[in-house]
């Protein structure tokens, strides 16, 4: 008998459903929330209202493209947390509705476990252990896979995430949010000709907060004596800042790997579609003799095909929720 699971992922501003059919993803479907761009981040109840708005036809579209018909599907499994409550709220009610209706399982997935697990939405897939750093608008995190539902955290943020660097950063610079996938373009006509120091954080924890503001007192020190200098080194200063956030990440998989012993590295999140960290994750495990793996774009930023194969490995191991679920903000792993 066949394992269908109808997956929902509305943790922030994209409403995403996909369908798993035995692990392997059969429709991956996202609406993207182009509101936000007008504000300059994310605003809660704007992409509350537009989950409730695109649930239902991301879902019929997700179900049409994989050829199941939702009486065919053995569960709902949904994003729990963390995120927005407001839009984990319409992915929850929507799942728990949904498998009541049709009478089958509820399964809850963590969102920063689904980033890691989207790794085996395709193949070929690193093999356990593995170390994965997780990078993304909220979270920077080293975690230790030992198996698809054991995973623990060997270092994170202490303040800002990785993709909020690149974020403020671009605010700073008066670049359109999201700003990261714009300081990755401009970068690339650029050259990193000006230093930013690393923040020396103990173990392997991560801190942006500082190079933030260090990014903040630079430019202004430049502004003040060039008044032209964004304009006229706007590529170098993207290519500067991308630089620094990426060995400030390498350099603590570096440690990771060494205090571990363990040479099959992958990155995972929004931030792992950042062609620097790719190229430098590459060659890093190149020069090093890592085994390394890097996911499609499409499984880097949030999806439900995450969620879905997630949750396949958890109705294997009859991990199943109840009808009183509710979402979490706030979630630790």
């Amino acid at each position: 008998m066949q394992i269908n699971i109808l997956a929902i992922e509305s943790s922030c501003d994209d409403t995403s459903a996909a369908v798993i059919q035995d692990g392997q993803v059969l429709s991956n479907c996202v609406a993207n929330q182009e509101a936000h761009r007008l504000y300059g981040g994310v605003v809660p109840e704007v992409a509350s209202r537009a989950h409730q708005a695109n649930i239902i036809p991301v879902v019929e579209l997700a179900l049409k493209k994989a050829g199941v018909h939702k009486e065919e599907l053995s569960a709902i499994a949904f994003t729990k947390g963390p995120g927005l409550i407001g839009s984990l709220m319409v992915g929850v009610s929507f799942g728990k509705a949904m498998a009541l209706s049709l009478d089958i399982p509820l399964i809850e997935v963590h969102h920063m476990k689904a980033h890691v697990m989207a790794h085996f939405a395709e193949t070929p897939h690193p093999d356990f252990p593995f170390l994965c750093l997780t990078v993304s608008g909220g979270h920077t995190q080293i975690v230790k896979i030992t198996s698809h539902l054991d995973m623990a955290i060997l270092g994170q943020t202490i303040d800002d995430a990785a993709g909020e660097a690149f974020d403020k950063t671009g605010k700073i610079l008066g670049l359109e949010y999201p700003a990261g996938p714009i300081i990755d373009r401009l970068a690339q006509e650029g050259e990193a000709k000006f230093s930013f120091s690393e923040p020396k954080i103990p173990g392997l924890d991560f801190s942006f907060s500082g190079l933030k503001t260090a990014i903040l007192y630079f430019l202004k020190k430049q502004i003040k004596e060039r008044p032209d200098f964004l304009q006229e080194e706007m590529p170098h200063i993207c290519a500067s800042v991308q630089d620094r956030i990426v060995s400030i990440l390498m350099n603590k998989v570096k440690m990771a790997v060494d205090q571990t012993g363990i040479k099959t590295v992958a990155i995972a999140g929004g931030v792992s579609a950042n062609s620097g960290l790719r190229k430098a994750l590459t060659q890093t495990g190149e020069e090093l003799g890592w085994q390394t793996f890097i996911p499609k774009f499409e499984y880097c930023t949030d999806n439900a095909a995450m969620i879905g194969v997630t949750a396949y490995y958890k109705y294997l191991a009859g991990q199943f929720s109840n009808q009183a679920v509710a979402p979490v903000a706030r979630w630790s792993m």
